[in-house]
């Protein structure tokens, strides 16, 4: 049975007419509203019957008016997007998001979060590094919203990674590339393993190969060893853990002597803003990451616990993706999805 629809503070400001940033106030700040939009605003929620959530300001129980953003790596761009609509949607509910960067570390991490707890009024928990048990521990403590990640029991928003990484070995496998490669990134990282577990699924459809390298760091340093790796394995195709990855791969190929597509295929994940810029282009999967930032944000002012939220993703085909070497490409049509 699916649970019933909930009303939100944007159901509230447009009874009321006034801004869903005003409600926001009227429910956790009350005496820096006007009197007169106060009682507005409270017989509205009367009347509508909507109930304010755990994030909400109880009787006795301060609030700070902020939220924390914890991400794995702030230099990363893929991270831009997602802090840009997780700050907006901050922003319309009139609270403060604080930003915290553990540079790819689990225990970064739990100290940064050990940090925050009491000081904040949640956390978005952007590609925690964390595992489930720990992540589950934390959520009886504070509330908690998880951004590509999903652990259960906890509200997650995250962009599809089965279908899109389906659709990359549908591509590769129409370029007639049976041997393929996978550069992994870190091993903490949960859409490592399910684009890995898309991935091998999908090419063991397909009856072709693909072995998983790795783990390296989602960089452009980490470029050189996971091309080197690829180069070994001998594949004609890899699909990188991310842009940044691929990019490096692609340099380091480029650097040697050897052409990309003509000699190695590379496709990414996450479709940055540099994946349209290097030289060639980059192929890569992206998805609307500001989009599910900003629900994470609303799950958590709203309180809404245990709630999926899956964004569609896409794949953009450039220049980095050709024929395998000797191979004649068929046609998508020939293949199983």
């Amino acid at each position: 049975m699916s649970e019933p629809v909930r009303l939100t503070i944007y159901d509230v400001a447009r009874e009321s007419g006034v801004s869903p940033a005003t409600v926001s106030r009227a429910l956790s700040q009350p005496q820096k509203v006007h009197p007169h939009t106060l009682a507005l605003v409270l017989a509205v929620v009367d009347r509508l019957g909507y109930r304010r959530n755990a994030f909400a300001r109880s009787a006795g129980s301060p609030r700070t008016g902020t939220i924390a953003m914890v991400v794995p790596d702030i230099t990363n761009p893929y991270y831009s997007e997602a802090i840009h609509g997780a700050e907006r949607r901050a922003q319309a509910a009139d609270i403060g998001l604080v930003l915290a960067n553990t540079g790819e570390d689990p225990a970064r991490e739990r100290a940064v979060l050990e940090r925050l707890i009491g000081r904040v009024d949640g956390f978005v928990l952007t590609s925690s590094r964390l595992s489930d048990a720990e992540v589950t521990a934390l959520s009886d403590r504070a509330s908690v919203v998880l951004l590509n990640r999903h652990v259960e029991g906890i509200s997650c928003s995250l962009v599809d990674q089965d279908q899109g990484s389906q659709r990359i070995i549908t591509h590769l496998a129409a370029l007639g590339h049976t041997r393929m490669a996978y550069a992994g990134g870190p091993s903490s990282s949960w859409v490592r393993h399910q684009r890995w577990n898309a991935l091998s699924g999908s090419a063991q459809s397909h009856e072709l190969e693909i072995r998983q390298l790795g783990p390296f760091r989602p960089s452009l340093e980490d470029g050189p060893a996971a091309a080197e790796e690829v180069l070994r394995a001998g594949a004609t195709a890899v699909v990188a853990h991310n842009d940044l990855l691929a990019i490096g791969i692609i340099r380091h190929v480029q650097g040697n002597g050897l052409a990309v597509p003509a000699d190695l295929s590379v496709v990414g994940y996450d479709d940055m803003f540099v994946s349209r810029f290097c030289t060639p282009p980059l192929t890569t999967l992206g998805g609307q990451y500001e989009s599910a930032a900003h629900h994470g944000v609303e799950m958590l002012v709203e309180g809404r616990r245990n709630q999926l939220v899956v964004l569609p993703s896409s794949l953009a085909i450039r220049e980095s993706t050709g024929p395998a070497p000797g191979a004649t490409p068929c046609t998508s049509s020939s293949l199983r999805p």
